[in-house]
């Protein structure tokens, strides 16, 4: 759940921080309202193309942050890729190092020369990084709001969450085994 959205020297926008209610899911209005500003930050910060164009007209840099809310099955689901991806995940488990959930913050930074850096809970990301979380937390539907089923991966996860089955223990597997592939192919480019 997206909990604020924080947004800095975007387009014609200052200064904005958004928090948003639980249940919050629609994002209505008048035409000229701002709501288009307000997804295409989001969708920014998740990892779609910017450029120079994107920072307010005078500032240095448009700073876009998003604080999601990851339930617990969600994390199941992330914690194995973010850990692989070398990002801290003790915000999503307790002590004992079971997954509950919690908080997940993504900011991009955009200067006026339209160079891009990005981070996923403090430590930099690649835009690929940030597109791929993107797809699991935010799903936006506008005119073309069919084209997420056309992703394998939220298919997958729309049939997997229908038929209830809990896929952190097949994703732990996957990424022992992506793990020991690794360091198969090291050991053989080792003994060549």
């Amino acid at each position: 759940m997206l909990l604020t959205l924080t947004v800095k020297d975007f387009v014609i926008v200052d200064s904005i921080n958004l928090e948003f209610a639980p249940g919050f899911t629609v994002l209505t209005g008048e035409t000229g309202a701002g709501k288009s500003i307000l997804i295409d930050a989001l969708q920014l910060t998740l990892g779609s193309r910017g450029d120079a164009g994107v920072v307010r007209e005078g500032a240095a840099r448009a700073d876009l942050t998003a604080e999601f809310d990851v339930s617990p099955a969600l994390a199941a689901q992330l914690r194995p890729w973010l850990q692989e991806a070398g990002f801290d995940t003790t915000e999503l488990s307790d002590a004992s190092g079971n997954t509950t959930g919690g908080p997940l913050l993504l900011r991009r930074v955009v200067d006026a020369q339209g160079k891009s850096r990005a981070w996923v809970n403090g430590s930099p990301a690649t835009l690929a990084q940030l597109r791929e979380l993107g797809e699991h937390l935010v799903d936006i539907h506008g005119q073309h709001a069919w084209q997420s089923l056309t992703r394998a991966d939220s298919v997958r996860a729309l049939v997997d969450e229908q038929a209830g089955v809990d896929v952190a223990a097949l994703q732990t597997a996957g990424a022992a085994r992506r793990e020991a592939a690794r360091r198969l192919d090291e050991a053989r480019s080792k003994q060549a």
